[in-house]
């Protein structure tokens, strides 16, 4: 009888020979938040971050979905901004030889299964877990937009988007689904009076979705993270201008349907993330997953497309610098 074989961090053998930006991860802010693989190894951000820089992803954009990472996001983002301040003031020095990490940006907004908790929703879900209530979930679902509101105007330039926010029909049962859509609404309201980019949670929701971001009136540049939808749903956002960003299941044998609608995206929509810590792409599936994974994904869309991945890489790049106004 075998022994299954570790499951490892992955590593890569070369740099993808492409540069990209990881539209969409979820950088720890806490080492307790780094997933252990089966050596109980748990890389630290800043090694993810450096491996991500030498593989040719230059920047990622970390979303802080809930209470306490957004207030952690917060934190860093000052403490970030203070030291920029006092190395302004510093005299001249040669700075000690550092290795290169992809650069940081945030997204910031309330999860829509963590709407649903802020609006008192308790019921067990959909898929049979029930809420995990934590001190933070006394603040009201006003309290949490100011939050957000506040952090994102708080940092110009580091928070380049609200995200992620939606409708998750998987985790959240009917009776917490209105509280979901009032957050959504509140976040679309936000990010257009922001004038930044939105980001789209959307689990076992399309129509829904869509139906809301027609009501209310989408913002200017909208994304749909992980995208999960087929070619239909492709079809819709190419219609409005909706951008689609592809994940790790993009690479998995069974999802046919996502790898058709990559095909029938208009290139110019299209993004790439990790969503990491979750969603690992192939040949990696079941191990940690991080930002330096990106590039898996985005060589399997150029597949699916019949283009060189480089090429493809050029142009989500630049798109993805358009979407963000991330400066080269």
């Amino acid at each position: 009888m075998s022994k299954k074989k570790p499951r490892l961090w992955p590593t890569l053998e070369e740099p993808y020979g492409f540069e990209l930006i990881d539209n969409h991860t979820h950088l720890p802010m806490s080492e307790r938040e780094i997933p252990r693989d089966s050596m109980g190894f748990a890389m630290p951000r800043a090694e993810q971050l450096a491996r991500a820089y030498e593989a040719g992803v230059v920047a990622v954009i970390s979303s802080a979905c809930d209470v306490a990472d957004i207030r952690a996001a917060d934190a860093e983002l000052t403490a970030d901004a203070a030291s920029a301040t006092d190395a302004s003031r510093a005299p001249a020095r040669t700075p000690a030889p550092a290795r290169e990490e992809a650069a940081v940006y945030w997204a910031v907004a309330i999860h829509p299964n963590e709407a649903a908790v802020h609006a008192g929703y308790r019921d067990k879900s959909p898929d049979g877990l029930t809420p995990h209530v934590k001190d933070f979930h006394a603040l009201t679902p006003e309290e949490t937009l100011a939050l957000v509101e506040r952090v994102a105007r708080t940092h110009p330039g580091r928070v380049v988007a609200i995200g992620e926010t939606g409708l998750d029909y998987f985790r959240t049962g009917e009776a917490g689904r209105p509280a979901q859509r009032e957050a959504f609404a509140a976040h679309i309201a936000l990010a257009k009076e922001l004038g930044l980019p939105m980001q789209i949670h959307d689990r076992d929701a399309h129509r829904d979705v869509v139906d809301v971001l027609l009501a209310e009136g989408a913002p200017e540049r909208t994304i749909f993270h992980c995208f999960s939808g087929d070619a239909e749903l492709a079809a819709i956002c190419n219609r409005h201008g909706w951008y689609m960003s592809f994940a790790g299941p993009v690479t998995y044998p069974a999802n046919d349907e996502l790898r058709a609608a990559v095909a029938a995206a208009d290139e110019a929509l299209l993004l790439v993330e990790t969503d990491a810590p979750y969603l690992t792409p192939a040949p990696f599936r079941g191990r940690p997953n991080a930002a330096f994974l990106a590039g898996l994904t985005l060589q399997r869309m150029a597949e699916v497309r019949g283009l060189p991945a480089a090429d493809l890489a050029a142009r989500i790049l630049a798109t993805t610098r358009d979407v963000y106004a991330i400066p080269a």
